[in-house]
């Protein structure tokens, strides 16, 4: 069982992860930080459809600020979305501001409503933590999905991930009598692979969603990350493989009940082998970012030993324990891609 130890010690984002982010356009300019939208004046509880507690709190701000901060938030979505064209912002409107009031990163959740259509989209202010950026920049060159996100001083804005929630997915999809549970299986095989590969950790099921896409004779499933704050943090390896959170279980044993073991270890050397393609398509990028996170401190002198104690003795492998930081843990695994 994967068990998070202690509450994550949030590090700033440095000088050389400042300048990669300037470097590849993820640092903007912004009119608003997450500093600015906690100064509400007031709040209310947000319940879903259903009348339950989500544990977000609707916020508002003084009627004499309220125009200028939605303004600003507009702005920062027309850059998130379409290279800062303002001229949408004529169709836009914010239509609420929330704040998650669990957990410890407290992020700004956004809605934008486009007054056309009445479509409506979210994205996401938090406090910028390094471990955050690192993992939101990995997910983007690693796995098969892109992300959109910016930066600014201490701020974070990431785009919202669509998907339903995995928790949500458990309890209301894997009833359904189109199911099909050898392609659901094989996606959480990849899943667990990608993430332990690069060392993203907590994925249990309230942070990933599944993308299900009905193909004209099959159903797609992808699961996708959507918290980043547990980035090369811990060390126990178990953290960084979401089959071994109580939470995974029920998709665990459906892949235990329909596939075999052969089919698990290839789906693992295909996602593997997807890993190092994307590596080599993204070479420079990649490299930079290995070379920043290398460098870095994002997690303690314990938890840097343990884990390469438990990955030098998981791969049999001795260059593990040459490593220093959590970063050069992470280089080392990657390596391992193209090593054997």
């Amino acid at each position: 069982m994967a068990l998070i130890s202690k509450k994550k010690v949030p590090y700033p984002i440095n000088s050389d992860l400042r300048g990669y982010l300037v470097k590849y356009q993820r640092e903007v300019p912004l009119s608003i930080h997450y500093s600015d939208l906690l100064r509400f004046s007031n709040a209310i509880s947000l319940y879903d459809p259903k009348g339950n507690d989500t544990l977000w709190i609707s916020v508002f701000y003084d009627p004499g600020d309220t125009a200028e901060i939605f303004q600003a938030l507009k702005t920062i979505y027309a850059h998130l979305k379409v290279d800062g064209d303002l001229s949408i912002l004529k169709h836009l409107s914010v239509d609420r501001v929330d704040l998650c009031t669990y957990g410890n990163t407290r992020p700004f959740r956004i809605r934008i409503v486009n007054q056309i259509n009445d479509n409506f989209d979210y994205f996401y202010i938090k406090h910028a933590d390094a471990s955050r950026v690192y993992g939101l920049e990995l997910e983007d060159i690693f796995s098969p999905n892109q992300v959109s996100y910016m930066t600014n001083g201490a701020s974070l804005v990431e785009e919202h991930i669509a998907g339903i929630p995995g928790d949500v997915f458990i309890k209301t999809h894997l009833s359904d009598p189109y199911l099909n549970p050898i392609r659901l299986c094989k996606e959480f095989v990849k899943f667990n692979e990608r993430c332990f590969v690069r060392l993203l950790g907590d994925m249990h099921s309230s942070n990933f969603v599944v993308d299900i896409t009905p193909d004209f004779e099959e159903i797609y499933y992808r699961f996708r990350a959507i918290d980043f704050d547990q980035q090369s943090y811990e060390g126990k390896k178990t953290v960084y493989m979401p089959q071994y959170f109580k939470q995974n279980n029920v998709i665990v044993e459906l892949g235990m009940r329909y596939m075999t073991t052969e089919s698990v270890r290839q789906y693992q050397m295909e996602e593997r082998s997807q890993i190092a393609t994307r590596m080599r398509i993204e070479k420079s990028r990649a490299t930079d970012i290995m070379d920043v996170m290398a460098d870095d401190t994002i997690s303690t002198s314990e938890y840097v030993n343990l884990l390469r104690r438990n990955l030098a003795r998981h791969y049999q492998y001795q260059a593990f324990m040459e490593c220093q930081t959590m970063g050069q843990i992470v280089r080392t695994s990657l390596r391992l891609l193209s090593a054997h």
